[in-house]
């Protein structure tokens, strides 16, 4: 165990905070789980929990696994994997499950283990990648957007448009994501304004196929429709009930909160444990906990800026951003969705909720990020150890100094 510790390199911060993150996690999910247990008539509350506690075990190996690997090699696994990645995206489509009566294709199910996985979420991680590799090469040259339409926006079409049949928010937040990081590498603004009207423009004739085809989507625009006209008018659907509780939970929680493991409404609140966690933990630890659950995600993004920021490449620096903010941004959205700033949505508070393969990405993506402060300690540490080596050691003070 003490040789794993050592092992252990990086931004020695942002592992606390992840750290401190997943172990919070056990207590709202245990006590949520019930809502699964006695209403849904799932498993056992200890079931849950150590499924939340292997999927985090796991989670842990990988963060721990990609963070030895150097930055640079991430350029050729990320050209190595959309391949694979969009291969992986067409048979999730392509099974045409269905959920209710709505297209639900998002999920592939892990022979033996009983676990699904959502390939969006790899996809996501995988595309900002391959994004950031793309925007590091043509850093120092006067691209047109012809030259960039096929190997760059035609894997970002692909993705989305495999994404956004089954899981229009997934499909919206890496869109906008790829924006965002393309503006910050310097793509020219007067491309990303065409690459938006371009974007809006291929979603309606999406909505219009759909409407005129809807044996093809399983009604899943009319889903679109009914969370949008909730969040804006209110209606009597289950998002709206889901709304109502979640409102309620935080009410009732007050300042301090009822105490760990006593809600009420995750008995009433579906979704308790993943999608609606926030309500929840608002309503056991008060607006104090939810409060300061937001300033640790605040503070997983300060160390994203310090660890990007403090990177020597380009690559290094987009590498981190790329796939760190969506981790908060997908952080802040499942917040506002709780105290309704944002319609229903279905995304997960990261490394909080439980029961998905989804926690696996956000600590394949928090991995990627500690790789990158890796080889900026190293260089810190090499710099240091050959300003030592160079030292006069029989002069005291030159010591003192160097060491200082």
């Amino acid at each position: 165990m003490l040789a794993l510790f050592k092992n252990i390199k990086g931004d020695k911060a942002l592992w606390a905070v992840v750290a401190l993150l997943a172990l919070f996690s056990f207590l709202p999910v245990y006590s949520a789980s019930s809502n699964l247990v006695y209403v849904v008539g799932k498993g056992t509350t200890m079931g849950h929990l150590m499924k939340h506690a292997f999927l985090l075990v796991l989670g842990f190996g990988i963060i721990y696994g990609v963070h030895r690997i150097p930055t640079r090699f991430f350029k050729g696994l990320s050209i190595m994997a959309l391949p694979i990645v969009l291969v992986l995206l067409v048979f999730t489509l392509a099974q045409g499950t269905t959920i209710g009566g709505a297209n639900a294709s998002r999920w592939i199910s892990i022979p033996l283990v009983g676990i699904t996985f959502q390939t969006s979420n790899l996809a996501a991680v995988v595309l900002m990648i391959y994004v950031a590799r793309y925007l590091t090469k043509i850093k120092d040259e006067a691209v047109t957007f012809k030259e960039s339409l096929i190997p760059l926006w035609l894997p970002v079409f692909l993705v989305i448009a495999l994404i956004l049949p089954a899981n229009f928010s997934t499909a919206a937040i890496i869109f906008s994501m790829v924006l965002l990081l393309c503006f910050l590498g310097g793509y020219p603004f007067k491309y990303l304004a065409g690459i938006v009207g371009a974007g809006v423009l291929c979603l309606a004739l999406f909505i219009l196929t759909a409407k005129a085809f809807p044996s093809l989507f399983e009604n899943r625009i009319d889903t679109w429709e009914n969370r949008i006209s909730n969040f804006t008018d209110g209606g009597d659907t289950e998002a709206d009930y889901q709304i109502e509780r979640a409102k309620i939970a935080i009410a009732t929680g007050g300042i301090m909160g009822k105490g760990s493991g006593k809600s009420i409404q995750k008995n009433f609140l579906p979704q308790s444990s993943s999608d609606f966690i926030y309500a929840i933990i608002i309503e056991e630890y008060g607006l104090v906990g939810g409060f300061l659950l937001m300033f640790f995600y605040l503070l997983f993004l300060f160390r994203i800026v310090v660890i990007a920021n403090a990177n020597k490449t380009i690559f290094g620096k987009l590498l981190v951003l790329g796939v760190g903010l969506p981790i908060i941004f997908q952080a802040l959205i499942n917040m506002a969705v709780a105290v309704e700033l944002f319609p229903v949505t279905g995304q997960t508070l990261p490394l909080i909720s439980s029961g998905g393969t989804s926690s696996w990405m956000t600590c394949l993506a928090i991995g990627i990020i500690l790789s990158a402060s890796v080889k900026e300690t190293a260089r810190k540490r090499k710099s240091t150890s050959s300003k030592l080596d160079n030292m006069d050691m029989t002069n005291p003070l030159e010591v003192l100094s160097g060491q200082l």
